[in-house]
């Protein structure tokens, strides 16, 4: 399927508080690609920056992101790493982990959700918050986009694009996943918090409460998604059927693992560049994400997380 090319560069709405830079993106394809190259400067209002709990303001980036236009599903999921999940269709990316860490140690291996409620990272109403070079991203449903592009109707809604190439679409989809004659529904993840308390020799000890990423388990059957916070089905682009992501109220928000290949593209490397050091570009390009930054807590910055469950 071929979506139109897309470039926008829009007049935000009256903010709380204006970025300093409109939104650029732009989005073609070419021999099997989709290339998303964009600013990072969202287009709709967004929550006040610097706050209390985020110490930085929104600055533009130069990212280029490339995806495969017919992606295909690996063997197993991949584990999502410290990356960019994705990129929203207005080229602001989606990135659901925090370097936030028990006592700021990465190694303890008990990473701080960031839409628990745990740590206070500042996060507007848009789940987004924003990085030390700039970089304003996402960490759940960005509702501003949301609302822009389904002009506040009750629509299946086409988000943006993962590292591996597969559509990310809006908690709204069909209830029968291969009937567009269905009725929508919001849809339901399949994880929960784990009972009980954390294992004995775990750092933090205390009972599992959503405060961390290891706190939260998927059980078959219990949502509408696969334990990629997905499914298979029809959307209004592509009403023969695809691989879908679905971002959802509860966790994980954004998928944590990747059902295709993750391009390249995403991975964060390289030496700290340009404005504000590190930032999210791609090799080569970009600022791009050298030495790990240290968390707001003190705590070394950026490791892969456990592999999530399969």
């Amino acid at each position: 399927m071929r979506l139109p090319l897309l470039f926008s560069m829009l007049a935000l709405p009256a903010l709380s508080q204006a970025p300093s830079s409109q939104n650029e993106v732009r989005i073609t394809e070419e021999d099997g690609l989709r290339h998303i190259r964009s600013n990072g400067i969202p287009d709709h209002a967004t929550g006040r920056f610097p706050n209390a709990h985020n110490p930085n303001s929104i600055r533009p980036q130069d990212y280029h992101y490339t995806v495969p236009i017919k992606p295909e599903p690996q063997e197993k999921p991949s584990p999502f790493r410290m990356q960019p999940f994705g990129v929203a269709v207005n080229g602001v990316v989606f990135d659901p982990f925090a370097a936030e860490w028990w006592r700021g140690d990465s190694s303890s291996g008990w990473q701080y959700e960031p839409q628990s409620g745990a740590i206070d990272l500042g996060l507007d109403e848009h789940n987004a918050h924003v990085q030390p070079n700039g970089a304003y991203h996402y960490h759940g449903i960005p509702h501003g986009l949301l609302k822009r592009l389904s002009s506040g109707e009750k629509r299946m809604t086409l988000l943006g694009w993962a590292a591996d190439g597969f559509p990310i679409y809006g908690p709204l989809a069909h209830a029968e996943a291969k009937d567009a004659q269905s009725p929508l529904k919001t849809m339901k993840s399949g994880y929960q918090i784990k009972q009980g308390p954390r294992p004995a020799d775990a750092a933090p000890g205390g009972n599992h409460d959503g405060s961390f990423v290891q706190d939260y388990e998927w059980v078959e059957g219990l949502g509408d998604l696969d334990a990629s916070n997905g499914r298979q089905g029809v959307t209004p682009e592509f009403p023969q059927g695809t691989y879908y992501y679905v971002l959802t109220e509860q966790f994980p928000y954004i998928p944590r693992q990747f059902v295709g290949k993750p391009d390249a593209s995403f991975e964060r490397r390289g030496p700290p560049r340009g404005p504000g050091g590190f930032g999210f570009g791609p090799p080569g390009g970009p600022p791009g994400f050298g030495p790990p930054p240290r968390g707001r807590r003190g705590g070394p910055g950026f490791g892969p997380p456990p592999p999530p469950p399969r």
